[in-house]
């Protein structure tokens, strides 16, 4: 079980790293604290970042927690909090939350690399990739010793079983098979909706009659990190300040 309802006021706060020579405070990169309120007394606290769990909370009165963030600062970055029961509290629920269909403005295509040949993503009859993509295994990736027809494949290089005990993500996969993904990323996108198909084009230039195509990907750049923040005036009727953000 994991909720949302109930939580609120969810902060993030710069970590202290010392003091400058010039006697500017210094920041600790690539973390920051995460502050929130919750109604839920009986119940742990996970975190995601950018929809990646990040960390969990020990207690159920605990209300912060520091997580790692991305280097990165050309983007906004995305905190979320949600209330888990105990029994789930390590449970990683980034696929059940739905932020794998609400993207940042890049776009990422993963499919197994079993067909032979060239690549081709195209969007809205629009291709995508500049060059065609080679799909095919080099010989160095066998799939596994024994797995396949002795002699006549590489050791498995077919395909037809899992790369092999231990050689992928352990128990996200076919024993290794998930370490066998072709793996495309976009270029920046604008906001709105995409769907992907995927062509391959055989050794002789004949595309093959199976296409992969996506499911339709919502795009919500995240918004560029202020600058500057500064009070330009107030409305003492509605309580609402007027901001500058550079």
């Amino acid at each position: 079980m994991i909720l949302s309802d109930g939580i609120s006021n969810v902060r993030a706060f710069a970590l202290p790293a010392g003091v400058g020579s010039d006697g500017q405070a210094n920041q600790l990169t690539g973390a920051a604290i995460v502050k929130w309120r919750s109604t839920y007394d009986d119940m742990l606290h996970q975190v995601y970042v950018n929809g990646r769990f990040a960390g969990v909370t020990i207690d159920s009165t605990q209300r912060q927690i520091v997580v790692p963030l991305p280097l990165s600062q050309e983007t906004a970055v995305r905190i979320e909090v949600f209330a888990v029961d105990l029994q789930n509290a390590n449970t990683d629920f980034s696929e059940t939350i739905g932020t794998d269909k609400v993207q940042s403005a890049r776009i990422k295509i993963e499919f197994p690399k079993t067909m032979d040949g060239n690549a081709d993503i195209y969007c809205e009859n629009e291709k995508q990739n500049k060059a065609a993509i080679k799909i095919k295994n080099d010989f160095s990736e066998k799939i596994g010793f024994g797995l396949s027809c002795f002699g006549k494949s590489d050791f498995g290089y077919d395909g037809s079983a899992a790369i092999g005990f231990g050689s992928g993500a352990f128990g996200m996969g076919w024993f290794g098979f998930d370490a066998d993904m072709f793996c495309w990323q976009s270029e920046q996108l604008d906001a709105g909706t995409y769907k992907f198909n995927i062509t391959i084009t055989d050794s002789k230039g004949n595309q093959t009659q199976e296409t992969i195509e996506t499911e339709t990907i919502i795009v919500i750049p995240p918004a560029t990190p202020a600058e500057t923040l500064a009070v330009e005036s107030f409305d003492k009727q509605s309580g609402k300040l007027i901001l500058i953000v550079a």
